[in-house]
């Protein structure tokens, strides 16, 4: 024993281990004296007392060089025990390849392709055939004013998207297709209008609607 560990003033003494008690023998010491304390807070305190002395000495006499292997071994189990958050391994985060390029080629981008046609069959066919034939019709036999026409021009712009969606289910390609025609009928018709000179601007509108209906129902019933 150190000269300090000798006597009935000793830690070591108080709890009945010797200085080189492993850190096991220290722990089973301790609950040994807590067991016969029995309630008695006092004698319960003066052993934890004495085991937190035990285990400062045991740091001092590491940090001074003047500890047993057994000691150090307790001291290392002593350290693990208290800090056992530092046992916890976290894991490995996944490695990311370096050195490597992303190939133009591989990146992801908007690709413009070029439109398939082909008729289409059944309700795909005949479907927008009636309601763009009502359409027309309503122009030619009731000769509607322009907020109606703003109208049927509206219908006939919803058909026609809602058409291509149901054939090849991409809303942006069948909304395209959709304001394209009815671009490309206003167009014709304000091209037609001109040579015609027609004396009415509702005409020029009746006339120009009459060819966006028509474009929109060919593409509505051909493009894939």
């Amino acid at each position: 024993m150190e000269p300090g560990h000798s006597g009935t003033d000793s830690p070591y003494v108080r709890l009945g281990v010797a200085d080189d008690a492993s850190f096991d023998a220290v722990q089973e010491a301790k609950a040994e004296k807590l067991a016969a304390c029995g309630d008695d807070p006092q004698a319960k305190a003066r052993i934890e007392a004495d085991y937190d002395a035990v285990l400062l000495d045991r740091l001092k006499q590491r940090q001074a060089g003047k500890i047993s292997q057994g000691a150090v071994s307790a001291s290392q189990q002593e350290a693990r025990a208290a800090s056992p958050l530092k046992q916890l391994k976290l894991p490995a985060l996944p490695q990311l390849p370096m050195g490597r390029s992303v190939s133009p080629r591989s990146r992801p981008g908007f690709s413009m392709e070029w439109p398939r046609f082909g008729l289409a069959e059944g309700q795909r066919l005949w479907l927008p055939l009636l309601i763009h034939g009502g359409l027309l019709a309503w122009i030619t036999l009731l000769s509607p004013r322009a907020n109606a026409l703003s109208l049927i021009l509206a219908i006939g712009t919803g058909i026609t998207i809602l058409n291509l969606l149901w054939r090849h289910g991409r809303f942006f390609k069948a909304a395209f297709w959709g304001f394209a025609g009815l671009a490309v009928g206003l167009g014709m018709g304000a091209m037609l209008t001109q040579p015609l000179a027609m004396t009415s601007p509702l005409q020029e509108l009746q006339t120009s609607s009459t060819l966006a209906l028509l474009v929109q129902l060919l593409l509505a019933i051909t493009v894939a």
